[in-house]
């Protein structure tokens, strides 16, 4: 396939079909989407790095077909780092796969070249000999039930502050780029499954002390005008959009680090909608505002 070649650092990336529109409701290209890439690289990376990366690719636009990709494909240049990791219970019976891990901005930028336009990552790192190792992020991700919107959403992060704060954690936060939030906060665990165990307790904490609006269950019967506060993300085999990613919606929505004043000063879920230009202006101006701390060890 012919194609432009472009240097990205020592790597040489051929790029192709670069007027392709990705996001036809604002003709959002794929040249447009590897620059976002490109741009944002600075501040993405570091969330990226040693942590194996599933790819939801859109080969023609968010409007077209899309599919989630775990295996580095044939064709994957061999500078492109790639780790193997056992995979129980595929859907497709493999026992393992052999997933890219993003470290520099040349495998970013050919990622996006593939119309890779959503990154989702694993709450653990794998050491430099490929190892896993136990979870280093805590994550709740919160999801709205109709007619719960973000703002709901909004109020419950806060209350979910002050539990993770009481117990010792450094939370931080963002926007799903689709329609809730997702809280973070660096920890030290033992134990693969303690986050999730630990991710469930405060969960079914907080739906004990307000029903009406938090539920725990999976169940989406029990979900409608309540956040579900969902745990299970901590399952190590689960992934979630990385912060910075873009999202398949109409507009080229990101998963947008937001600050807590942000969240505690919400009251339309227009306030924290965000387009890629608008990410790049945000942190042209504030930096990055998810900077994890260091890790603290969970309690009990």
């Amino acid at each position: 396939m012919e194609g432009t070649v472009v240097r990205v650092g020592e790597r040489r990336v051929t790029l192709t079909n670069l007027g392709k529109v990705l996001y036809p409701e604002v003709g959002f290209t794929k040249a447009e989407v590897i620059d976002y890439y490109t741009r944002i690289a600075p501040v993405l990376l570091p969330h990226l790095a040693g942590r194996p990366l599933t790819v939801r690719r859109f080969p023609d636009g968010v409007g077209g077909r899309s599919f989630f990709v775990k295996n580095v494909p044939s064709h994957a240049p061999e500078w492109v780092r790639t780790v193997r990791i056992g995979t129980p219970g595929s859907s497709r019976g493999a026992e393992f796969a052999d997933f890219v891990v993003v470290e520099e901005l040349a495998t970013l930028v050919w990622l996006a070249n593939l119309a890779a336009l959503e990154l989702h990552v694993p709450q653990w790192v794998v050491g430099a000999r490929g190892a896993r190792r136990c979870p280093d992020l805590v994550v709740f991700d919160l999801d709205p039930g109709a007619p719960a919107t973000v703002v709901e959403c909004c109020r419950v992060a806060e209350r979910l502050r002050g539990v993770l704060v009481g117990d010792g954690l450094s939370p931080v936060v963002k926007t799903s780029g689709a329609k809730g939030l997702q809280v973070y906060a660096p920890v030290r665990v033992s134990s693969p499954e303690r986050t999730a165990e630990y991710a469930k307790a405060v969960a079914r904490r907080l739906s004990a002390e307000s029903p009406g609006e938090v539920v725990w269950s999976m169940a989406r019967a029990r979900r409608t005008g309540r956040v579900l506060i969902d745990w299970s993300q901590n399952n190590p085999a689960k992934t979630t959009v990385a912060p910075y990613s873009l999202r398949a919606r109409a507009v080229p929505s990101v998963s947008t680090p937001v600050t807590w004043d942000e969240v505690r000063g919400c009251r339309s879920p227009a306030e924290l909608v965000f387009v890629a230009d608008e990410v790049r202006a945000r942190v042209g101006r504030d930096g990055e505002v998810f900077a994890v701390g260091n890790p603290s060890r969970l309690p009990g």
